[in-house]
């Protein structure tokens, strides 16, 4: 018996170690990194970046002297993100690309943007949360979030991914993902199920360009203090992990560090919790668990009321 407490002791070291030596190891020796020279780039391209994460990633690459392709929804944030980081940063070319890109019909306008350019370093941020029961929220509604927080990034990788490889030049295309894909999310259904994507198409990529000298990261921030939630309807969960947002400003050095060293970088305490949680507990068993208990929730008891409303 002891043994075999022993083999199981052993185990559990093993699994949690083989989680956290990485990700210390990376944290501990590597503190950023210049991408311009790092990929001996000019140019680099960030959806999503009029705000938050976006804004705070395409400043950085700005300050370090690449020049920004801004890709974000076509509102007053984007041109007033454009205005700042033009004038903060002169000496490099920040172009704006305003497109919505939660509808189809993105592509011609980021293709003639990057007409002419490399764009070597990539980082497909663009993303928003829906909240409340999937069968409630119109499907135009999903599809436009798909749209955003999936298919325009495989669309856009697959375009800059081929002129890379024929040109043998390196890159890293670098996704943000969220804490959100490692467990069950009822309530926001599609955003934990993009996300999930995100992150195995991040994965699953990484092994096919690492021998070309082109890097992929997925990083999954914990909740970030940005305009993220501004849309969303209310969630007590959502709420509760919102009170351990951190500034977007200290997300890019942390992002920068673990590209070319790690596939996948999980930022911040909620992302690191709820990934050392799926070791401990398995993923069927909690999804069972939500499913058999989640009607005591808060949040399926509000979102149940407009139902019962309807059938008054």
């Amino acid at each position: 018996m002891s043994v075999l407490a022993s083999i199981a002791g052993w185990l559990v070291a093993f699994i949690f170690l083989s989680y956290l030596i990485p990700h210390t190891f990376v944290a501990w020796f590597y503190k950023t990194q210049n991408l311009k020279k790092k990929y001996n780039a000019r140019w680099a391209l960030v959806t999503g970046a009029s705000s938050g994460i976006g804004k705070a990633i395409a400043s950085r690459l700005a300050s370090q002297g690449l020049n920004v392709v801004m890709v974000a929804y076509p509102d007053p944030l984007l041109e007033a993100s454009h205005e700042e980081l033009s004038a903060r940063f002169p000496n490099v070319t920040l172009k704006k690309v305003p497109v919505d890109l939660g509808r189809p019909g993105y592509m011609p306008a980021i293709e003639k943007a990057i007409e002419g350019i490399d764009v070597q370093v990539v980082f497909l941020n663009a993303g928003y949360v829906l909240t409340g029961f999937f069968a409630d929220v119109a499907l135009e509604r999903q599809n436009a979030n798909l749209e955003c927080n999936a298919v325009n990034a495989v669309q856009i990788t697959h375009v800059l991914l081929q002129k890379l490889l024929d040109k043998h030049l390196k890159g890293c295309f670098v996704y943000t993902s969220s804490a959100a894909a490692a467990i069950p999310n009822p309530f926001s259904v599609l955003y934990a199920s993009t996300k999930a994507f995100i992150s195995t198409f991040g994965a699953s990529l990484a092994a096919e360009v690492k021998p070309s000298g082109i890097d992929v990261l997925v990083f999954h921030p914990s909740p970030v203090a940005s305009r993220f939630y501004d849309k969303a309807h209310k969630l007590d969960a959502m709420e509760f992990f919102k009170k351990m947002a951190v500034d977007p400003e200290d997300l890019p050095d942390t992002i920068f560090a673990s590209i070319g060293r790690l596939v996948w970088r999980d930022v911040g305490p909620t992302a690191i919790g709820f990934r050392l949680l799926m070791k401990v507990l398995d993923y069927n068993l909690f999804s069972t668990l939500i499913a058999v208990f989640g009607h005591l929730m808060p949040d399926f008891k509000r979102h149940m009321k407009p139902r019962v409303k309807k059938t008054e």
